[in-house]
């Protein structure tokens, strides 16, 4: 199946296949990412918008059964390129987590379902949460990581870059436990239902 361009596959694709690249993980995050998840123990993850698939092999790394979805072939491509080899990698699909069919994914629910540098750009973001709540497994996580507007200094154009306040209260709104660790400009939050 070739998936339909959407409006964010249109925006996307071109910064990837002309070699944009975003924040990479750091060791501080590493280790977050290890404290609040742990170990896969083969259960299923999900990454959406997983770019390069640098958060995805680090999920399969932990021993999650995983798979990246993008919505942009070009960064599935760079994905599925720096596969180290055989052995445990994540499954890549091209796919817009906000339209398309989630029945299209290898699994019917998640133990963790992460989104890295994603959520500021959803437009209908309960629409989004809802979704996720949709695949989410009991006794499952939500790992977010976004940046928070107002974190920059004043002078960088990028100021106003991350999520408000209200937003970052719609994310959290509904979970039965919220955890968050700042990271600079960053935010990371661990969600369960």
């Amino acid at each position: 199946m070739t998936p339909v361009p959407t409006a964010a596959a249109t925006y996307w694709d071109p910064l990837w296949s002309q070699g944009r690249r975003y924040r990479p993980l750091d060791d501080t995050e590493n280790r977050l990412l290890e404290h609040r998840l742990g170990t896969g123990r083969d259960r299923p993850a999900l990454d959406i918008g997983c770019g390069d698939g640098s958060l995805a092999r680090r999920l399969a790394d932990l021993g999650y059964r995983t798979t990246g979805i993008d919505c942009s072939p070009s960064a599935i491509a760079l994905a599925a390129a720096q596969d180290p080899g055989p052995g445990r990698v994540p499954v890549w699909q091209c796919m817009d987590f906000t339209t398309d069919d989630l029945g299209a994914l290898p699994e019917p629910a998640y133990a963790v379902v992460t989104c890295r540098l994603v959520y500021r750009w959803i437009n209908d973001k309960t629409a989004f949460l809802d979704r996720i709540r949709h695949l989410l497994a009991p006794g499952g996580i939500f790992w977010v990581v976004t940046e928070i507007a107002g974190r920059r200094p004043a002078t960088d154009a990028l100021q106003d870059l991350g999520i408000t306040p209200a937003q970052a209260e719609l994310l959290t709104a509904g979970w039965s436990a919220v955890h968050t660790a700042d990271l600079d400009v960053l935010r990371c939050y661990a969600l369960h239902p």
